[in-house]
């Protein structure tokens, strides 16, 4: 599997004042198989309409992307995307929410059936099956919302924030599942989030974008400078993470210099 973004950028109008809004501006880069690749950047830098282009949702002003060298202009069942709001259908359960993509396929329904509950074991939802999302923490929800994006068995898995709205404690725990899942597997992940330590411990690969337009600033190799499994409290992910902190707030001293 192979992904590239090849001169991606995105002008819009703004829907308040009717100015041309510049979010992306010349992304390139190519995700080979397996990896897990986070985004970071400034709010409003783009990072959120990078992923819906890579989706099919949004269409790039410029350039293009090739998934195996097709190129992606609508949705694709080979790319998924889970969303920060969990998005469940809340008058059905668990099972029947996992197994929805598969539905919508026109698969059987007692093959869908047996591989929603092997999603059910795998993520660790075993005792839930016939409960509804109101029924379950957040943490829960989510790991269904991500077990029913991966039932379909996308290519890519696209994940906007899927931790944002969880405490802490909650978010470590849904981060070690998530390493634990991608392992079992191996899926191309590219990961949006806004917390620097989250990017750190998760990915092969971290991606900063620059404040509006989103450029691409830099590109840490943490695979190799950060071997798993990891220490949060290890001199080298502190220091990685630091060297991204210092980043950021370098554009935003850049956007405030801009504003003054």
């Amino acid at each position: 599997m192979s992904l590239r973004l090849i001169n991606l950028s995105k002008t819009f109008l703004s829907s308040k004042t009717g100015d041309e809004v510049h979010a992306l501006k010349n992304i390139n880069y190519s995700i080979e198989n397996d990896q897990f690749v986070s985004i970071i950047g400034p709010s409003g830098c783009g990072k959120t309409t990078l992923l819906r282009i890579i989706a099919g949702l949004e269409e790039a002003s410029y350039g293009k992307i090739l998934l195996d060298n097709k190129q992606i202009t609508k949705p694709d069942r080979r790319i998924g995307l889970v969303f920060q709001e969990y998005a469940l259908f809340s008058w059905r359960t668990v099972l029947e929410n996992i197994e929805f993509g598969l539905e919508i396929e026109g698969v059987k329904k007692s093959e869908r059936r047996d591989a929603s509950l092997r999603y059910v074991k795998m993520f660790e939802l075993n005792g839930f099956e016939n409960k509804y999302p109101k029924e379950l923490s957040g943490g829960m929800q989510q790991r269904v919302a991500i077990a029913r994006t991966m039932i379909v068995k996308p290519k890519v898995l696209l994940m906007d924030e899927p931790f944002g709205a969880l405490d802490s404690q909650t978010r470590n725990s849904l981060q070690k599942f998530l390493l634990d899942i991608w392992e079992k597997t191996k899926k191309t992940i590219i990961f949006v989030t806004h917390n620097i330590d989250e990017a750190v411990f998760l990915s092969d690969s971290i991606i900063v974008l620059s404040q509006r337009p989103g450029e691409i600033q830099s590109i840490f190799d943490n695979k190799l400078r950060c071997p798993r499994p990891r220490d949060r409290t290890s001199e080298m992910h502190n220091l990685v993470r630091r060297e991204i902190q210092n980043l950021l707030e370098k554009e935003r001293a850049i956007e405030n210099d801009q504003k003054y």
